[in-house]
């Protein structure tokens, strides 16, 4: 079967510094990887080369066996949709204009919506629970509530890939466990493929099937997510041991917060 995403001997230089070197993998339609490393292991850079922020990179990308280069603009935001990391300057429009805007891949080229636009619309707005919300300012809401928006934008331009970039950092339980909830749906209801790099190791395995380790701009680990959780993969990836132990409800293996001595 044809991976929905397949890297071929990526490599990317930046300044003159290698920032990926001879990444390779593939990701089954309908999986959901998490990508993980430390600071500055190259997770970033590789979603920009997927989502072609980075350009000057050289290897070879794939969506369903065919070439990205040999899409145009419109053609990729149909297949590969990009949620950046939270922060970052606001945009001026609502709720309802940044996700109407975000379907101008199925628009023509004269900008024109369709009743079909619209109804998407009011679907992801219940979907993501920002109903209440729509003609609200983006700078009024909260992180929270801006993470959701920006999901929601993602989604409307129906690519069945989508890349997240740390999804619920700085986001407080209840709003990240809903972030969780609603990708956990849109994945394995909608069939949407998920790449999603996070620094909650926790979570990353919980929730995806797969697991991508970057270091130092090379591949660490790759492999099911269960088997991440182990402590010489741990050492060998963060240079350092961890505590570990049993999920009181799934029984997976899971990191414990270490006591810092006082």
């Amino acid at each position: 079967m044809i991976p929905a995403l397949e890297i071929r001997h990526l490599r990317l230089d930046l300044g003159g510094a290698p920032i990926l070197r001879d990444v390779s993998l593939a990701v089954p339609a309908g999986s959901r990887l998490a990508v993980v490393g430390p600071n500055g292991a190259g997770k970033t850079s590789l979603l920009k080369c997927l989502c072609g922020i980075h350009r000057g990179w050289k290897g070879r990308i794939s969506l369903d066996g065919v070439d990205i280069h040999g899409f145009g603009q419109r053609e990729r935001a149909r297949r590969i949709a990009y949620v950046p990391q939270p922060g970052g300057r606001l945009s001026p429009y609502t709720v309802r204009e940044l996700i109407i805007m975000s379907r101008y891949p199925h628009l023509s080229h004269f900008g024109t919506q369709k009743m079909t636009d619209h109804e998407l619309v009011r679907d992801l707005l219940a979907r993501t629970g920002l109903g209440p919300l729509a003609d609200r300012p983006l700078a009024t809401l909260s992180g929270g509530e801006r993470q959701k928006a920006h999901l929601a934008a993602a989604l409307a331009q129906e690519a069945p890939v989508l890349l997240l970039d740390e999804p619920t950092t700085f986001l407080d339980p209840r709003h990240a466990f809903e972030i969780r909830s609603l990708l956990q749906r849109i994945n394995r209801e909608d069939g949407v493929t998920i790449v999603e790099v996070s620094h909650d190791l926790n979570t990353a395995v919980m929730d995806s099937d797969r697991v991508y380790a970057l270091r130092e701009g090379a591949t660490a680990f790759f492999g099911p997510a269960e088997r991440f959780l182990d402590e010489d993969v741990l050492g060998a990836i963060y240079g350092r041991s961890f505590l570990l132990a049993d999920h009181p409800v799934t029984g997976r293996r899971v990191l414990v917060p270490e006591p810092v001595e006082r």
